[in-house]
């Protein structure tokens, strides 16, 4: 939403009675470490013994009221653009069956401690007109969100989603999350998918995100300034599809 993060608190439920704590304090260290990444400190946190382990950060940050970006004012005819690649999901889901190369854990692990921090700045540089993260509920999911609360639909070009090398793969061999399969299943209903696009395909497209991108929807004059601030930023800029009228029931058209 166009917020600057100024610190954090650790949350986490671990079992101390079954795992050492090396490896809680190596869970501890990773999270400092991208809290040092992002410029902001950890004060401090709670912590509960829990048979799963579990961790997280409660952040706090701030936003002038003038830039807070919403998901639900995105403007007939905008680009849509896309700031990670999609398939943590399946790719994780390949992990934990050791179907994945190292290759494929180390790309993942690369997408999923990117931070948010330069595109969101990007973003803010210019008149972007919504945003919102790609995360639990898939590229369907959180994009259908921002196409309810615009009044508008919207038009995706499948073969310009970035993907995660090879997660188009594993889809294919039913490589995937009971959370995308539910998120289909939900969010399918209100998406038109061209005959070309394949069950694998539209999974994907609802494959639920750890740590996913920004899906920005900016005008058409300011989109080549916006993905110039983004590819010197060094992060991806990828147009993935439309902002359109709303003519019919189906919130997507997928091609």
């Amino acid at each position: 939403m166009g917020g600057k993060p100024i610190f954090a608190l650790n949350i986490t439920c671990f079992p101390t009675d079954k795992l050492p704590l090396d490896v809680l304090h190596e869970i501890l260290r990773g999270g400092s470490d991208i809290a040092k990444k992002a410029n902001i400190p950890i004060l401090g946190g709670h912590s509960i013994k829990d048979n799963e382990p579990k961790y997280g950060l409660v952040v706090s940050g701030i936003v002038s009221k003038s830039k807070l970006m919403k998901n639900n004012t995105a403007q007939l005819n905008d680009n849509l653009i896309l700031t990670k690649p999609i398939g943590t999901g399946i790719i994780s889901t390949a992990i934990k069956n050791d179907l994945a190369s190292k290759e494929d854990i180390n790309n993942i692990v690369n997408v999923m401690t990117e931070l948010n921090d330069k595109s969101s700045l990007a973003m803010n540089n210019i008149n972007a007109s919504a945003c919102t993260d790609i995360t639990g509920y898939g590229l369907l999911g959180h994009l259908q969100e921002m196409c309810r609360g615009s009044n508008l639909n919207a038009s995706i070009d499948f073969n310009k989603i970035p993907l995660i090398n090879n997660v188009i793969d594993y889809a294919n061999k039913g490589v995937v999350p009971g959370g995308t399969k539910r998120n289909l299943e939900h969010y399918g209903k209100l998406t038109e998918f061209d005959i070309s696009i394949s069950n694998a395909k539209q999974l994907i497209m609802a494959d639920a995100q750890t740590s996913g991108g920004l899906l920005i929807s900016v005008s058409e004059d300011q989109t080549n300034k916006l993905i110039d601030n983004l590819k010197n930023a060094n992060c991806l800029s990828q147009v993935i599809g439309k902002i359109v009228k709303k003519e019919k029931k189906y919130l997507i058209s997928v091609y």
